[in-house]
């Protein structure tokens, strides 16, 4: 049976995640009725990273088994029909081996954070960015970013429903930079816990306003306690960028 692997890209404002749910619609179950649709086959679509309720994605990555051997432009173009009028389309289709998933094969992740900084609140970007109308120091935050760098205990930045085996991650990339009126935060790393993105952001902000210094972020990650970090950022200012593959 021919297995493809999916790119996609998808508005999260609507749905409860990626992942399927019951009490409300999720950009799975989108998917694997746009595939049922296209094949009458119930199936299972397997994402590499399960976004939470607001996230967007600029390039998730997923696979899924289709019985027939179509051309994989088909099944692109036959899942962006099907898909509507869900805000979900899917980049590129291809055929890969048997033993590659989407979520087991990755070897690294990307995200992105938007943080509108300026006091006129958003109009074309509401849903997708954190306003912030107070002045934000990106350098700073770009200084306090750097302690967390590296193979730490994360549980400071940890989600309480997190699920992962261990709070132990290796964090490869972490940038703040200024880009006109908005602050970029980029996380890279092999994966990530529940959350830790956007706790770091909340946590972030507190340096960029000042109340916080870069050896309080320091200070919050030794203490390896949820409640000695920042907020949690809200959702619709994540991104999901990139799914690395060893292949790639």
């Amino acid at each position: 049976m021919p297995r493809f692997k999916l790119t996609v890209e998808y508005d999260g404002g609507p749905f409860r995640g990626w992942q399927r749910q019951d009490n409300g619609p999720s950009v799975q179950e989108a998917l694997e009725k746009a595939v049922f649709a296209l094949t009458g086959a119930e199936c299972t679509v397997q994402g590499a990273g399960r976004t939470d309720s607001g996230v967007h994605a600029l390039a998730q990555v997923a696979h899924v088994d289709i019985a027939k051997d179509f051309p994989a432009d088909t099944v692109r173009d036959a899942l962006n029909h099907h898909v509507r009028p869900d805000p979900i389309s899917i980049l590129a289709a291809e055929t890969v081996d048997e033993d590659f998933h989407a979520r087991f094969s990755a070897t690294g992740r990307a995200y992105l954070y938007r943080i509108l900084n300026r006091r006129a609140p958003p109009a074309l970007d509401e849903g997708r960015v954190w306003w912030q109308a107070m002045a934000l120091d990106a350098g700073v935050m770009h200084d306090a970013a750097q302690e967390l760098i590296g193979h730490h205990d994360f549980s400071t930045f940890r989600a309480s429903e997190c699920q992962a085996k261990s709070p132990e991650k290796t964090l490869d990339r972490l940038d703040v930079s200024r880009a006109g009126d908005e602050i970029h935060v980029i996380a890279e790393a092999r994966s990530f816990l529940h959350h830790q993105v956007r706790n770091i952001v909340g946590t972030l902000q507190l340096v960029g306003t000042g109340k916080w210094r870069p050896h309080d972020v320091a200070a919050a990650l030794a203490a390896k306690d949820r409640a000695a970090g920042g907020p949690t950022a809200p959702p619709q200012g994540l991104y999901l960028t990139r799914v690395d593959y060893a292949a790639d």
